[in-house]
């Protein structure tokens, strides 16, 4: 498009007689001078200046980034340790359920409860109560060791040789603990072997292997009932003739059923022609170190000892590790309750040496109650 300049208007000369005619100079679009460009302050031009940061704007910058690295870092580091303790726990929390799951089972499905035993009145710490912790706590009275310990006699759907006999069942005849030995357990050792019955921080002490509460004496309690030489526990050190009546089985009884009365002797407390063939068979709980051991008896010989009377006695055993990390273990034979529906109060804590998280779990079990 063609565009006049209004200010730029010649008049052509005229020769004389000539009339003169306006002309005007026509300037096309794309001829149009270009603006001058506007300079600055300074005579430079906007293009001419150079852009960038000054160094507080940088300053403020790299503190903002520190920061958001910083706060990214922290959160990060919070996750990890949030994720480590919820696995801490996570892991606690099903070992000690585990644990305590195998403890009530066994309990309930025993028929006889072994430790702790009640207290003894002439003793100055309580018997009844078990507790261990880690690091140890300081003993009662004149007791040089605090230890805890849980013993019950082997419930009878332990069958680890697959005979189809109970493995509490020693001599096979369908009767369970009907025919004690001396040695009650028929480990050799005074008390449970390698156990602190009585809680005065000794292990199996005694001049005897007959002396099955650690007391000093032999064979003084009978299976009868009563309380009989005063410690606080009933039948708990009976002699191979278990009532003491002086007779094989029960005095005047029939106890087999085979039309004969009192056949046998006096040691031969089920009328069976054998003698002390079915001790006590304990599954023992206690701590070792910071884990909690299970100690089951098997049926065959664990220990290849067949001295003095059998390849197969009370030293004959397994030894597995139901929890680690135990920080706390407590048993605790619940005052007033007869022995055979004795209640037990357990309480079992668990802590990590990583994170330090505790998980702490308590049961009340009573003995046979799944029976």
């Amino acid at each position: 498009m063609n565009t006049i300049d209004p200010h730029i208007v010649h008049c052509a000369q005229s020769k004389p007689g000539q009339i003169e005619i306006p002309t005007r100079r026509v300037r096309h679009a794309h001829h149009r001078t270009p603006v001058a460009e506007q300079t600055s302050s300074r005579g430079q031009s906007p293009h001419d200046r150079q852009h960038g940061f000054s160094l507080i704007e940088l300053l403020v910058a790299v503190s903002f980034a520190v920061l958001l690295i910083g706060g990214l870092a922290s959160i990060m580091a919070q996750i990890g340790t949030t994720r480590d303790f919820t696995h801490d726990r996570n892991q606690l929390s099903r070992q000690s359920r585990f644990a305590m799951d195998q403890l009530a089972r066994i309990v309930s499905h025993s028929r006889r409860l072994l430790l702790p035993l009640n207290d003894n009145p002439a003793t100055d710490w309580r018997e009844h109560v078990r507790e261990q912790t880690i690091p140890a706590s300081p003993p009662e009275g004149s007791s040089t060791l605090a230890t805890a310990v849980l013993a019950v006699t082997l419930p009878l759907y332990f069958d680890f040789d697959a005979d189809g006999i109970p493995d509490a069942d020693d001599d096979g005849d369908g009767l369970v603990d009907e025919d004690l030995p001396n040695d009650n357990h028929h480990d050799f050792f005074a008390g449970i072997m390698l156990i602190d019955d009585d809680g005065d921080g000794i292990v199996d002490e005694g001049a005897s292997h007959f002396e099955d509460d650690e007391d000093g004496a032999e064979d003084e309690d009978p299976v009868n009932g009563i309380d009989d030489d005063n410690d606080g526990s009933i039948d708990e050190d009976a002699a191979s003739d278990m009532n003491s009546d002086g007779c094989s089985g029960i005095c005047g009884v029939d106890d087999d059923n085979d039309n004969s009365i009192d056949s046998g002797s006096a040691d031969d407390d089920d009328e069976d022609a054998g003698s002390f063939d079915d001790p006590y068979d304990p599954v023992v709980f206690y701590i070792d170190g910071s884990s909690l051991m299970q100690r089951t008896p098997v049926p065959w010989n664990q220990d290849g000892i067949s001295a003095p009377d059998g390849p197969v006695d009370g030293r004959d055993f397994i030894v597995s590790t139901i929890a680690e990390n135990v920080t706390r273990f407590r048993v605790e034979r619940v005052a007033g309750v007869p022995g055979n529906k004795a209640l037990l109060d357990i309480t079992l804590e668990l802590t990590s040496p990583d994170t330090g998280e505790v998980v702490s779990l308590q049961s009340v079990v009573r003995l046979g109650g799944a029976l």
